[in-house]
C-alpha cells in the first residue's frame, strides 16, 4: 500500500523562511546572522514523496532501517533534478544557500537532469543530516538557527560552514548526536 504524506509548509508574508535568512546581503561565506521571522500564515499543500528520494530520507529515515542499500543504488544512478528541487522545498531553503556545500556549481546543476555520483552523494548527506537535525531539535527553525550559530565545540565555526566536506558533515553529525544525548564538550 502506498501512503501519501502531507507536508505542511509555512508561508511567511513578504519573506521566505530559509536556512540563511539574513538581515543584510553579504558576499561569500562571511558572518551571517539569522533574522527574526515575521508573521507566519500556514497553508497545507499535499506532496507525494518518491520513496528513497532525498526528501523522503529526511522524513522517513527511522521508518526504513534497511534503506541504505537502495540509497547507494540511487546515488550511483544519480539524483534527479526534480528530487533535488523537492528536497530544497521540503527543508524551506534555496539552491543558492547550498552553492558552497555541493561539489557542482548551481548553474551546472540547472543544466542537468541527473547529477553526478559525487553531487548525488552530497545531496543525500544533506538529507540525512536534516533528518537527524529535525529529530533532535524541537522545531525546524531551531535546527536551522543552530546550523547558523557558531559552535565552540566546532572551533567557533558555524556548523553550516563545515558542510563543504564529508569530514565536516561527520563532525556536524557527531555534534548533533552529542546534543541528542546531552553530551556537551
Amino acid at each position: 500500500m502506498n501512503i501519501g504524506i502531507i507536508i505542511v509548509y509555512l508561508r511567511v508574508i513578504k519573506s521566505k523562511i530559509t536556512i540563511m535568512n539574513t538581515g543584510s546581503a553579504s558576499k561569500g561565506r562571511g558572518k551571517t546572522g539569522v533574522s527574526a521571522i515575521a508573521t507566519v500564515k500556514s497553508s497545507v499543500r499535499p506532496s507525494k514523496l518518491t520513496k528513497f528520494s532525498p526528501a523522503w530520507v529526511v522524513v522517513n529515515s527511522k521508518d526504513a532501517p534497511g534503506y541504505q542499500m537502495e540509497v547507494i543504488d540511487r546515488i550511483r544512478d544519480g539524483v534527479k533534478k526534480a528530487d533535488w528541487k523537492q528536497l530544497i522545498n521540503n527543508i524551506d531553503s534555496t539552491e543558492k544557500e547550498f552553492e558552497n556545500v555541493l561539489p557542482a556549481s548551481i548553474s551546472s546543476m540547472q543544466k542537468k537532469a541527473v547529477y553526478s555520483k559525487e553531487t548525488s552523494e552530497r545531496i543525500y548527506e544533506v538529507a540525512r543530516l536534516f533528518g537527524l537535525g529535525y529529530d533532535v531539535f524541537d522545531t525546524k527553525e531551531d535546527f536551522k538557527n543552530w546550523l547558523m550559530t557558531p559552535s565552540t565545540s566546532l572551533g567557533d565555526k558555524m556548523p553550516f560552514d563545515l558542510l563543504d566536506s564529508s569530514f565536516g558533515f561527520e563532525m556536524v553529525q557527531n555534534e548533533i548526536i552529542r546534543i541528542q544525548y546531552n553530551v556537551y564538550s
